[in-house]
C-alpha cells in the first residue's frame, strides 16, 4: 500500500513502516534537512526522503514514536506533511500525489505572477528616486546592462508619466515599503519560515541564502525609510532597494514554478499508467449486470467487457474471443488474441469481441498496481553517482555564506571607491546566485524520466542503481529456452521416405495427420507440437483405436485402421524397421538442433517430423545490436552441447556454456566476473533466480501476466531480447544526461559565484546585480530538469 502502515518483525520489536507525503521541498538541502530531522527522532530506525515524489519513508518503533508525531516533526522544520491514508491503493495514492503537485504548481504560478508584477511596479515607482540620486545602488553596482535599462525606462517614464517625478520621495519610499512587506509576508513567507526553521536546527539550505539576500535588502531599505536622518547624519545615502528584493522573490518563485511544472512532466509515464485503470466495471451477479466501482469487485466475480472498453481487473477468460491491446503495459505493439482460459490484465484495451472473465487478482495484487508500485519505487531510488552531489550539497550553503562574507569584506575594505552599499550588493548577489537545487535535481530528475520512458516500452528498471550498473555492462549472458528461443517446441520440417503413388504434399499431410492423432493421447511436449501443427494445417484428427506409450522410445497405436509408430530411431529398430532412407537427413536435422520424430505405418518407414524450440524472430537482430554496442554475448543453458551450438550458430552468440544445472549457472557467472567482466544475466526470473542474483544486473523476461517482476534489476514485460538492448541504450543515455546535469550544475556555480562576487570586474568589468543573479539562479535548476526531460524523446525501438 502506498501511504498506509506496514508491520515487520525486527528481533522482538515490531516495527512499522509509513510513507508520509511531504510538501515544500525544493532542493537536495531541503531533502537532507527533513531526512536528518526524522533520523534524529527517538524510535526511528531508518528514514529516506524522496525529493521528486515528495514523500518520506520511515521505519519506526510504534512503542516509542507514532506516525502523527513524525508528521509533527516534519512540520516543525517548516515543510508540509499529512498523516498517511490507511488502506489506500497505490493507484489512488498516485492520483492524490498528482493532484497535490498540480495544486502546488497553481499556488506557485499565482504567487510568482503577483510578485513579478509587484517587482515591475516597484521598479517603475522607484525611477523618480533614482533620478534624484536617492537610489544610488544601481550605479554603484556597475552593472552596465541594468544601468542602460534604467536609463531607457527613466526616459520613457518622463514622457509617459511626468507627474510621478513631482511626488514626494518620502511617500514613494513608504509605498515601496508597504509593497515589499506584502510581497515578503505573503509570497516570500515560505523562504523566511524555512530559513528560520533551519537556523533553529543549526543547518542552512537554499532558503537561507534567499532569506539572507532579500532580508538584507529589505532591512536596509526599511531602516532608510523609517530613519533617513540617521543615515544622512553618518554620511550614508538613505537608499532603498525594495524593488530588488521584490524582484528576487518573484524571479525565484518563477524558477520554482517552472521547475514544478517540469518535474510534473517527469512523472507523465506514471500518470498515464494510473489513468489506464477504469473507474467502473460491469459485473454479473445473480444473472444481472451491475455497474460497480472497481474497488467493489470481489475475487471470483464474473465481469463482462465489450469491444472498445478497458479491462477493469486481472482475471481469466471464461467465454468469448477477442484481441486485446496490451501495449501500454508490455510495450508490444500488436494486439494479443484472447479466448477461454487465457489471462487478461487490468488496464488493457479490449478491441474486437466481447469477453466474459473471472476476476482473480485485485487491488495491490493486480499487475497494473504492481507496475505502478515498482515504478514509484524506482523513481524514488538513488543512483550511486548521487553521492557526489550529496557530498557537495552538504558543504555548499555554508561555503556560500563564507564567500558572501569575504565578498563584503573585499569590496568594503580593498576596492577603491566602493562604499558600504556596493559591498552589501555584491554579497547579496553571491547569496542569490548560488544554486544548490541544480545539483540536487541533476540525478533524480534523469532517473525519474528514464524509468518512466522505459515503462512505456515495457521495461521496468528498478531505479538509479540498476541504471548506473547497466551502463557498465560488457557481457550479456543469455539463457536459451524462452530467452533466445520461443520456449515451446514447434514443427520445423516434414520429410517423407518415398512416394507410393500419392504426391509428396498428400504424403506429408497423411504423415502429420496419423502422427498427430496418435500424439493427442500423449502428454509429451514434442507430441503437443505435432498436434498444434496439424491443427494449424486444418487437418481432421480421428480418435486412435488403441494407444501405448513406451518411456524413452515413443508411442504406438492404431489410427484410421493403420498400425502407427511415432518415436526415436531406437523404437524403429525395436520393431525391425530400417531408418537408412532418412538417416542422413535426420543427422542433418540433429546438427541444426532439431529433434527428429520417426514415423512408421504398417511396418514400413513413412517419414520424419522434426521438432525444435525455434529461435524468436527478434533474437538475431538483438544479438547483432549487442555486438554493435561492443558487448560479448554468452549462451548459458542446461540443454545438450550439440543443440546449444546449433542455436548459437544461428543467432551469432560468441560463446556457449551448455549442460549446466541452476547451481552451475551461478558458478559460470562467477567465472566471468573473475575475469573482470561486468555481467548482465537474462532469464525467466524463476528457474534462473540464483544466476540473476549473482549477476551484476539481472534481467527477467516474461509475457504480460506471466512475468516475475520482483526477480531482477530490470524486468521486461514482453519476451523479446530487443528489450535488453533497449534497456542498455536507456541506461547509457541516462548516464550521459546525468553527467551533463552535474557538469552544468557545477560549472554554473563555479563561474556564477565568482562573477557575482566581482572576481572578473577588475579585468573584464563584469559585475552582476542581485536581480539578474536571481534570474540566473531560477533558470539554472529549470535547465537541469529540462535537460532530463529530453529522455522522454529517446527512441528505444
Amino acid at each position: 500500500m502506498a501511504h498506509g502502515l506496514m508491520s515487520e518483525e525486527a528481533g522482538k520489536t515490531t516495527l512499522e513502516r509509513v510513507e508520509i507525503p511531504v510538501t515544500g521541498m525544493t532542493c537536495a538541502a531541503c531533502q537532507s534537512f527533513v531526512q536528518r530531522t526524522l533520523q534524529g527522532e527517538a524510535g526511528v530506525q531508518s528514514a529516506s526522503v524522496n525529493l521528486m515524489l515528495h514523500r518520506a519513508a520511515v521505519t519506526f518503533d510504534p512503542g516509542v514514536v507514532s506516525a502523527s508525531k513524525l508528521v509533527e516533526k516534519i512540520r516543525s522544520t517548516g515543510y508540509g506533511a499529512e498523516l498517511p491514508v490507511l488502506d489506500e491503493s497505490v493507484l489512488d495514492a498516485q492520483e492524490r500525489n498528482d493532484e497535490e503537485q498540480r495544486s502546488e504548481y497553481r499556488q506557485l504560478r499565482w504567487k510568482a505572477g503577483v510578485s513579478v508584477a509587484a517587482g515591475v511596479v516597484a521598479m517603475i515607482v522607484s525611477m523618480p528616486l533614482m533620478s534624484m540620486n536617492s537610489v544610488g545602488g544601481m550605479e554603484r553596482m556597475k552593472d552596465p546592462f541594468l544601468n542602460w535599462s534604467m536609463r531607457v525606462l527613466d526616459s520613457a517614464l518622463r514622457k509617459a508619466m511626468p507627474w510621478m517625478y513631482s511626488v514626494d520621495a518620502s511617500a514613494i519610499r513608504w509605498f515601496l515599503f508597504a509593497l515589499a512587506v506584502l510581497v515578503a509576508g505573503w509570497a516570500g513567507r515560505r523562504f523566511y519560515v524555512k530559513a528560520w526553521s533551519a537556523l533553529l536546527h543549526k543547518t542552512a539550505d537554499m532558503n537561507t541564502l534567499i532569506a539572507l539576500g532579500t532580508g538584507a535588502a529589505f532591512l536596509y531599505s526599511a531602516a532608510s525609510t523609517i530613519a533617513p536622518g540617521y543615515f544622512v547624519a553618518h554620511g550614508i545615502a538613505p537608499d532603498v532597494y525594495f524593488e530588488a528584493g521584490i524582484l528576487i522573490i518573484g524571479l525565484v518563485l518563477v524558477g520554482n514554478m517552472l521547475e514544478s511544472r517540469a518535474k510534473g512532466q517527469t512523472a507523465v509515464a506514471l500518470r498515464k499508467l494510473v489513468q489506464l485503470q477504469p473507474k467502473t466495471a460491469r459485473v454479473l451477479r445473480d444473472g444481472a449486470e451491475h455497474d460497480l466501482p472497481v474497488d467493489q469487485i470481489q475475487h471470483g466475480d464474473l465481469i463482462l467487457v465489450r469491444p472498445g472498453e478497458r479491462i477493469p481487473a486481472d482475471g481469466e477468460v471464461v467465454s468469448g474471443q477477442s484481441s486485446v491491446d496490451e501495449s501500454m503495459l508490455t510495450g508490444e505493439s500488436l494486439p494479443v488474441e484472447k479466448r477461454a482460459q487465457d489471462r487478461v490484465i487490468g488496464g488493457t484495451l479490449n478491441q474486437q469481441g466481447a469477453l466474459q472473465y473471472r476476476a482473480t487478482m485485485l487491488g495491490a495484487q493486480s499487475m497494473l498496481a504492481q507496475i505502478v508500485r515498482l515504478l514509484r519505487e524506482a523513481q524514488g531510488s538513488r543512483a550511486p553517482i548521487q553521492r557526489l552531489a550529496d557530498r557537495v550539497s552538504a558543504i555548499f550553503v555554508p561555503s556560500v555564506l563564507g564567500i558572501a562574507v569575504l565578498t563584503f569584506v573585499a569590496w568594503r575594505f580593498f576596492a577603491p571607491g566602493a562604499g558600504i552599499m556596493q559591498a552589501c550588493a555584491a554579497a547579496v548577489t553571491v547569496l542569490v546566485i548560488a544554486c544548490p537545487c541544480a545539483m540536487g535535481l541533476a540525478v533524480p530528475t534523469a532517473v525519474m524520466v528514464a524509468t518512466g520512458r522505459g515503462a512505456t516500452f515495457g521495461l521496468l528498471v528498478k531505479g538509479g542503481e540498476a541504471l548506473q550498473r547497466l551502463e557498465k555492462i560488457d557481457t550479456v549472458v543469455l539463457d536459451k529456452t524462452g530467452t533466445i528461443t520461443a520456449g515451446r517446441p514447434e514443427v520445423t520440417d516434414v520429410l517423407v521416405a518415398s512416394s507410393t503413388g500419392l504426391d509428396e504434399q498428400h504424403l506429408k499431410e497423411r504423415l502429420v495427420r496419423l502422427a498427430a492423432a496418435l500424439e493427442r493421447a500423449s502428454e509429451h511436449p514434442l507430441g503437443a507440437a505435432v498436434v498444434h501443427y496439424a491443427r494449424q494445417q486444418n487437418l481432421v484428427l480421428e480418435e486412435p483405436e488403441s494407444f501405448a506409450s513406451q518411456a524413452g522410445f515413443g508411442i504406438s497405436g492404431v489410427v484410421e485402421g493403420r498400425a502407427t509408430l511415432v518415436g526415436n530411431d531406437s523404437l524403429m529398430e525395436q520393431n525391425g524397421i530400417s531408418v537408412a532412407p532418412l538417416q542422413a537427413s535426420a543427422e542433418r536435422l540433429a546438427e541444426e538442433g532439431k529433434t527428429p520424430l520417426w514415423i512408421a505405418i504398417d511396418g514400413a518407414l513413412e517419414g520424419v517430423i522434426a521438432v525444435a524450440d525455434t529461435v524468436k524472430p527478434a533474437s538475431i537482430g538483438a544479438i547483432r545490436q549487442f555486438h554493435r554496442e561492443g558487448l560479448r554475448v554468452v549462451m548459458l543453458t542446461g540443454d545438450n552441447e550439440r543443440t546449444a551450438r546449433a542455436i548459437a550458430r544461428e543467432v551469432g552468440v560468441d560463446d556457449v556454456i551448455a549442460g549446466v544445472l541452476p547451481a552451475g549457472k551461478v558458478d559460470a557467472i562467477k567465472r566471468l566476473q573473475a575475469e573482470g567482466r561486468v555481467v548482465a544475466m537474462v532469464g525467466d526470473g524463476v528457474n534462473d533466480a540464483p544466476a540473476l542474483a549473482q549477476a551484476d544486473v539481472g534481467v527477467t523476461m516474461g509475457t504480460g501476466a506471466d512475468v516475475a517482476m520482483e526477480a531482477g534489476d530490470v524486468t521486461l514485460m514482453h519476451s523479446e531480447l530487443t528489450g535488453v538492448a533497449a534497456a542498455i541504450a536507456l541506461s547509457r543515455a541516462t548516464m550521459r544526461v546525468i553527467r551533463q546535469n552535474l557538469f552544468w550544475a557545477f560549472v554554473y556555480n563555479v563561474v556564477g559565484i565568482p562573477l557575482a562576487a566581482g572576481a572578473f570586474y577588475p579585468v573584464f568589468g563584469l559585475l552582476l546585480s542581485p536581480v539578474l543573479a536571481s534570474a540566473a539562479m531560477a533558470l539554472s535548476s529549470f535547465s537541469v530538469v529540462m535537460n532530463s526531460l529530453r529522455l522522454r524523446r529517446l527512441r528505444l525501438a
